[in-house]
């Protein structure tokens, strides 16, 4: 229109940032676009016990669930999608894990938070070995 200044940069992204999306749900920032559930559902099975040295641990990708075990031989689970913004983790490096989306980064023994902007630490899951195998759950309804 003639004599209507053209919109700056800031005022046309503020307008895109606050127009709805449909379909963004928990995978607006999961790499690939890709949605996924935030945690077993279930009692899953993830594998052989024996995958997972004392002092190492070991991230399912496919069920959003890190496993490590202490140097005695317990087993720790944690959900893996990020308490920042909800994107599944995919990189485990020892015991740190490294959120894709923001850069923030979790110890797979204990859930907490190593580097921000997460905050809150990892839910914790229940985990237990069973005939040599390692199983993963929810945690149990009150």
């Amino acid at each position: 229109m003639p004599g209507r200044p053209a919109p700056s940069r800031r005022t046309v992204l503020r307008g895109a940032a606050l127009t709805p999306v449909a379909g963004l749900g928990l995978g607006a920032c999961s790499p690939g676009g890709e949605t996924v559930d935030s945690e077993p559902t279930a009692p899953v099975d993830l594998g052989a016990e024996s995958e997972i040295a004392p002092g190492g641990a070991k991230l399912y990708r496919d069920h959003n669930v890190v496993v490590s075990r202490d140097a005695e031989g317990g087993l720790k689970a944690y959900s893996t999608i990020c308490t920042h913004a909800l994107c599944p983790i995919n990189k485990l490096e020892g015991t740190k894990l490294i959120c894709p989306c923001h850069g923030s980064e979790f110890d797979a023994t204990n859930g907490e938070v190593l580097q921000q902007p997460a905050t809150a630490p990892l839910k914790e899951l229940p985990v237990q070995a069973k005939g040599g195998r390692i199983v993963a759950g929810p945690a149990p309804t009150a």
